[in-house]
Order: structure tokens, then sequence, then C-alpha cells
């Protein structure tokens, strides 16, 4: 069992070639007690985003605060807080922000999708 506050979770600032500004908290997983799953918060800070990509398992998503746009198949669809979205396996998505101060969304995928 876990009870605990996003604001106690240490951050990991992610980094690479298609991605800016983009902070990922692991809140539930594996490792407690929640077998095969793992729900993350992503913070986008201002103009930040995460890299165009697909993968084999799904997402399910769910804006928590800011806004932002969804990139999913090929379609923009704004994203503000109480904004939720499934993502099916395969579909090519990105996350960006475009409001002021940051996108925070959390992000529930199958153990293997979290990398």
């Amino acid at each position: 069992m876990i009870i605990s506050h996003e604001e106690k979770v240490k951050g990991q600032e992610l980094a690479g070639d298609n991605l800016s500004n983009v902070v990922k908290k692991v809140l539930v997983s594996p490792q407690g007690g929640w077998d095969g799953w793992v729900m993350r918060l992503f913070e986008l800070g201002e103009k930040g985003y995460t890299p165009r990509h697909k993968h084999p398992w799904p997402h399910i998503n769910y804006v928590t605060e800011g806004e932002g746009i969804l990139h999913l198949e090929g379609l923009e669809h704004s994203m503000t807080k109480g904004s939720f979205a499934f993502l099916p396996s395969n579909s090519e998505h990105q996350f960006r922000n475009t409001g002021r101060g940051k996108l925070s969304f959390i992000c529930i995928v199958p153990e293997e999708g979290d990398v």
C-alpha cells in the first residue's frame, strides 16, 4: 500500500534529442505493489515537449495542470486540466506544453512501458 503526495516524489529530468523540459515522477509501480502497471506523473515546463513516437503498449493519460496539445495519429487535440485520453498501442503521439507554467499529466502504462 502507498499513501503519499506527488511533491514528495523525486523527479527525473529526461534528456534526449527529441524532447525538452520534461520531468518524470514514478508514483506507483510494481515496487510499490501494483503488479504489471506503472503510474507516472510527467511535468513539462514552458514550451516543453515529449518526443513524437510510438510503441507496442497503450497509455492512459489524465491532465492535472496546465494546457497543451496531444498530437495523436496526425491530429492535434487541445488538453487542459481534467482532460483525459486513451492512446492505443502503436499510435504515434507527442505532448507539448502550449500554456504558461507547467503542463502536468498522469500517464499509466504496462510495466514494460516504463522506459
